[in-house]
């Protein structure tokens, strides 16, 4: 079945993914969507310093609005920060340095960001593909730390922030790899048989698909969505899938091609018309799920998604 599923999906995504196929879907943009003065907005984007992260946090900078740009990375960062600023001319871009898989870390900061700060939009950008299992400080599985956990903390955390402030949004960038897989809540943390890294990371982000379908539906006063950047040339993609990147390098999407959706959904008037809990591709919603691939989920399976995070995140809170 796995098979399948992912010829399936190499199929489509040569058809759709690639530069040519963001080329093909833009056709369709309404460039006037993106014509905002940001100015007064607040933008929270994680793993900022590189990638997807940085081309967002350059638009949204250029458009006016206040980014706060979560980082591992201290030094890297502030030179990402001096770069945007210098293009941008807007000098109202900050700096947090922050561990996505650290749970204790990241409760600990967004505790602190609610109490002085206003937030209108929150984009989960931060992720990672560890290919060996490896195992944070904190006993958790890297990449379901980051991804998954990481991911779940801060938005539960950010929650009041994002309430006290006026159209509230809530980007994930997860991934077309999801599509290959089922939600498995019996080894969330891929503690099972061989490990594989490509796997633990479709996994984590067809979590985050489901993670955003539920939030919609608990949270209405909030716009959520989660999307799919297409295959873009990303030193992630380089260092995480160097096989992948070899092959596929003249087709690649650029890193503003992959931004694109994300700084679409973080900033447009047309993005909140959709219905929320959606996932985007080229600024379209579309299926979370393969014809025949069988990989929908029951409610039971996801609730017990819930309660593992909701148990994990309160383990970790201070």
């Amino acid at each position: 079945m796995s098979m399948f599923r992912n010829a399936v999906w190499f199929v489509k995504g040569l058809n759709e993914y690639t530069k040519s196929g963001y080329e093909a879907a833009a056709k369709h943009f309404v460039a006037a969507d993106l014509e905002v003065d940001l100015s007064g907005r607040s933008f929270m984007i994680t793993g900022a310093n590189s990638g997807l992260g940085k081309a967002t946090a350059q638009e949204i900078a250029n458009r006016g609005g206040t980014v706060h740009m979560v980082c591992r990375n201290k030094g890297r960062a502030d030179a990402a920060k001096q770069e945007i600023v210098e293009r941008s001319k807007n000098q109202n871009v900050h700096v947090h340095v922050v561990d996505m898989s650290c749970a204790k870390h990241l409760w600990d900061f967004a505790q602190s960001f609610v109490q002085s700060n206003v937030l209108n939009v929150l984009i989960n950008n931060a992720g990672c593909m560890v290919n060996q299992r490896e195992v944070t400080e904190e006993g958790l599985e890297k990449n379901f730390a980051t991804n998954t956990l990481g991911t779940y903390i801060l938005t539960t955390a950010l929650l009041p922030a994002l309430k006290k402030a006026q159209d509230p949004r809530v980007v994930t960038v997860s991934s077309g790899g999801m599509l290959t897989q089922k939600l498995n809540v019996d080894d969330l943390q891929f503690e099972k048989g061989t490990f594989d890294g490509t796997m633990a990371y479709a996994q984590n982000k067809r979590q985050q698909v489901i993670l955003t379908e539920r939030w919609a539906t608990q949270h209405k006063d909030i716009h959520w969505s989660s999307m799919h950047p297409g295959w873009a040339d990303t030193a992630a993609v380089q260092t995480s899938m160097p096989s992948f990147h070899a092959k596929m390098v003249n087709k690649l999407r650029t890193e503003a091609m992959g931004a694109d959706t994300i700084v679409w959904l973080a900033v447009s008037a047309a993005a909140t018309k959709q219905p929320s809990g959606l996932f985007f591709q080229d600024r379209r919603a579309v299926a979370t799920h393969l014809p025949l691939a069988f990989t929908a989920s029951s409610s039971q399976e996801e609730d017990k998604l819930v309660m593992a995070l909701q148990h994990l995140a309160l383990k970790y809170k201070p």
